[in-house]
C-alpha cells in the first residue's frame, strides 16, 4: 500500500489560485443559496455521478443546506471555486464521527461546471480540500468513490495519490441503467517526530 507523506503532499500544492479570475475558498452558511443552485445543477446534469438525486435536493430546506455546508474545520467543510462571484465548482469533506473511525474522512459532491472544466479548477478544489483535511490531527485516510462512467474524475484522483481498493457493481441505478462505483483511498503518513 502506497502512503503519501504529509510534507510531500503539501510541497506540491497550488494554493488558492487557479488563475487571476478564479478564487478557491471555503464555503459558509452565507453561500447556501449559491451552493444549492450548483448542487441542483450537478444532480440534474450528471445523475450517474452522484448517489443523491435532484428530487431529494429539492426537498431540503434552506436551513438544512446551510447546516450541511457550514464550516467545522475539524470535521466537515465544503470548498468552492468562484469566478466573478459565481460558484462554479465545489467539493465537500466529512470526517467519520465514530470513535473507531475518526481516523477516516470522505470526500463527497465533487463537481465543476462544464464551462470551467479542463482549466485546473477541479484539481485546485481537490488540493485545497486535501490541504485542509490532511492538516486535521488524527485523520489518516481520506476516502472517495467515483462512478466508473466518470473517467476524468478517476484520473484526477489517481494523480492526487488516491488508490483504488474496490469496485461495487450496480452501486447506483439511474432509471434502468446500473452504474458501478470505484472506491479509492488516500493514506496519510504522518511524521511522528513533528507531532503530526
Amino acid at each position: 500500500m502506497q502512503r503519501i507523506a504529509l510534507n510531500e503532499y503539501r510541497a506540491g500544492s497550488e494554493r488558492n489560485k487557479v488563475n487571476e479570475e478564479i478564487e478557491i475558498r471555503f464555503l459558509d452558511a452565507a453561500d447556501a443559496a449559491d451552493y444549492s443552485r450548483i448542487r441542483l445543477e450537478m444532480l440534474e446534469s450528471e445523475p450517474e455521478a452522484f448517489s443523491s438525486s435532484d428530487v431529494e435536493h429539492r426537498n431540503l430546506s434552506a436551513a438544512e443546506i446551510e447546516r450541511r455546508i457550514s464550516l467545522d474545520p475539524e470535521n466537515k467543510f465544503v470548498v468552492g471555486a468562484f469566478q466573478n462571484g459565481r460558484l462554479l465548482g465545489a467539493a465537500g469533506f466529512l470526517r467519520n464521527s465514530g470513535l473507531k473511525e475518526r481516523h477516516k474522512g470522505f470526500i463527497w459532491g465533487v463537481y465543476v461546471a462544464p464551462a470551467a472544466r479542463g482549466k485546473g479548477v477541479g484539481k485546485s478544489l481537490m488540493r485545497a480540500l486535501l490541504d485542509r483535511a490532511i492538516a486535521i490531527a488524527g485523520v489518516e485516510q481520506i476516502l472517495i468513490s467515483v462512478s466508473t462512467t466518470q473517467k476524468a474524475a478517476g484520473c484526477l484522483y489517481r494523480a492526487l495519490g488516491f488508490q483504488s481498493w474496490g469496485c461495487e457493481r450496480r452501486a447506483l441505478k439511474v432509471g434502468e441503467q446500473y452504474i458501478d462505483e470505484e472506491y479509492m483511498a488516500l493514506y496519510i503518513e504522518r511524521d511522528k517526530s513533528c507531532g503530526m
